[in-house]
């Protein structure tokens, strides 16, 4: 029984290589889980520092752990090139967030989600994330569904797409 291996496409590859190649600014989604160890937000953080000190702009959500670290490091490059979408409205988001949240010039509530589950309306936020970037750099764990699934669609919209598992 022999099994086939799915090879890219060479136009994928291409534009692969392109973006990876670009040097003009572009707009990059960092998202990821919730449950991260303080090491790993610290690399996060200066990941989304060093992206918004190159002149990206950084796009993500407003939860604690991963999303929480990509901020503080957008946040201390260039508070003007952040961009957070929340998956529903401020008065939904941890309070322990809503204090960082508050200091963000570009903010995105989605209020009409409040009546959602979590899960619901992050991964309907996570597409409206996905639509806005170009490229896609995502830390999460191999049972993080909502996240692969964003993954995912990612790479069905041809966007650039870096998955950094923590397991």
């Amino acid at each position: 029984m022999s099994q086939s291996i799915e090879l890219p496409r060479v136009d994928d590859f291409l534009q692969e290589l392109a973006a990876i190649q670009q040097t003009s600014s572009k707009r990059v989604a960092l998202l990821g889980s919730r449950h991260v160890p303080i090491t790993h937000q610290q690399l996060i953080e200066m990941l989304s520092y060093a992206l918004v000190l190159g002149g990206n702009q950084l796009i993500t959500s407003g939860a604690t752990g991963t999303n929480s670290a990509a901020i503080r490091g957008a946040m201390r490059a260039d508070p003007n090139l952040l961009t957070v979408i929340l998956p529903q409205s401020m008065s939904r988001q941890p309070r322990e967030s809503r204090e960082q949240l508050e200091q963000v010039i570009h903010l995105v509530e989605n209020p009409k989600n409040d009546s959602l589950s979590l899960p619901e309306a992050s991964a309907m936020c996570n597409q409206e994330i996905i639509s806005r970037c170009q490229q896609l750099i995502c830390f999460a764990f191999h049972e993080s569904h909502t996240l692969l699934k964003t993954c995912q669609d990612a790479e069905e919209q041809r966007k650039v797409v870096t998955l950094f598992y923590f397991d």
